[in-house]
């Protein structure tokens, strides 16, 4: 092997080691705009779903599906679910500073990059369950952690905003994740369970902090 091969084969596992977290933080970016446009462009309730921190958690679930597989696959789903995220709360708060009239305080940007610090690990795990996991009660929890998501943002929407359209809609959604992406008979009967569960689970530990911070 010559001098110069020798030295490009060990910078390829690098370059693609390096590749991989600047996709997803650049994907991020570019998502956090375009959620902050779409509660512009799209019609009530949905609108609001752009608005939802549920949605930003949906593309770390769909960052850890895509790498699921791959050598040490949870530990790169973990980063690559917390680097969307990230990305997205950049992109988001960066647009409504430079691209509108300012994102305000620092409080809401923080706190959720202290959640996206949370969410991505779990939901990018989440993902790769989802996708390639052999254990049937990985696929249920995941598939449940996804529809709750959603789930969460309905109860918030009903019981806090007192918004009933758009309760409907997370609701609608909620339901229909686990159904839609189940493969078996089973993962559509518990995956159901386990969303609302997860619902549950997710508004007290989301909405709680969130709403203690807005009041």
């Amino acid at each position: 092997m010559s001098s110069t091969q020798s030295l490009v084969h060990p910078v390829r596992p690098l370059t693609r080691a390096a590749g991989l977290p600047a996709a997803c933080l650049g994907a991020g970016i570019a998502l956090g705009v375009l959620t902050n446009l779409l509660q512009g462009w799209l019609p009530w309730p949905w609108s609001q779903l752009a608005n939802s921190g549920g949605v930003w958690s949906v593309f770390a679930f769909v960052a850890g599906a895509l790498i699921a597989g791959r050598t040490d696959s949870l530990r790169r789903a973990a980063a690559a679910g917390v680097l969307t995220e990230i990305g997205l709360v950049v992109g988001y708060y960066g647009y409504a500073e430079f691209g509108r009239d300012g994102m305000g305080s620092l409080v809401f940007p923080l706190l959720w990059i202290a959640m996206a610090c949370v969410a991505g690990p779990l939901f990018g795990i989440a993902g790769t369950w989802w996708k390639r996991s052999a254990q049937p009660w990985q696929r249920y929890v995941a598939l449940g952690a996804f529809g709750g998501l959603f789930g969460s943002e309905a109860l918030h929407s009903w019981l806090v905003l007192g918004y009933g359209s758009q309760a409907v809609a997370c609701a609608a959604v909620a339901c229909g994740l686990p159904l839609l992406l189940g493969r078996t008979a089973k993962e559509r009967a518990w995956s159901p369970a386990a969303m609302v569960v997860a619902s549950f689970a997710a508004y007290l530990a989301v909405y709680g902090p969130l709403d203690q911070v807005s009041a």
